[in-house]
């Protein structure tokens, strides 16, 4: 009896002989909760990377964006002349047809924004080509896209 503890405990502060610990029945959610954090991230960085797009070398501007309610139609000239509107290749004799059915779905007294972007490399005449058929259409709601000065001096 002299190996007993003042608190009544033998073999160290064990507790009762014999007993176990129950089985604990709650799922550990921290290595879940990781994985989905580490998931988000990444599907945070990488949708602005889907966009899709034709891939043109804008001119710079020192203009500020535009804020505007419905998504704008997107005119796109690249490299090689190649016109597209919101990323289909349209045939520079098919232009002025497209360009009629997209006035003619617009909503009176509340024309849709046309974004016209043209690669540095085409001609001043090119550019010209397509906003003159935009004017005959009656899209007169133009933007022409520029990428952000480098230089704001």
């Amino acid at each position: 009896m002299a190996m007993n503890t003042a608190s009544g405990r033998s073999g160290g502060g064990r507790g009762r002989r014999g007993s176990r610990r129950a089985p604990m029945a709650d799922i550990n959610v921290t290595p879940f909760v990781d994985v989905m954090l580490v998931l988000l991230i990444i599907f945070m960085v990488t949708a602005p990377l889907l966009v899709t797009g034709v891939p043109v070398e804008l001119p710079e501007s020192r203009a500020n964006a535009l804020d505007q309610q419905d998504e704008p139609i997107e005119i796109a000239i690249d490299r090689d002349g190649v016109t597209f509107i919101d990323g289909t290749e349209v045939a520079p004799a098919d232009l002025p047809a497209r360009l009629g059915e997209i006035a003619a779905a617009e909503t009176p007294g509340k024309p849709r924004q046309i974004m016209l972007r043209g690669d540095t490399a085409i001609s001043y005449g090119q550019m010209m080509r397509v906003m003159g058929e935009l004017n005959r259409a009656g899209l007169n709601s133009v933007s022409l896209v520029t990428t952000g000065s480098s230089n704001d001096s």
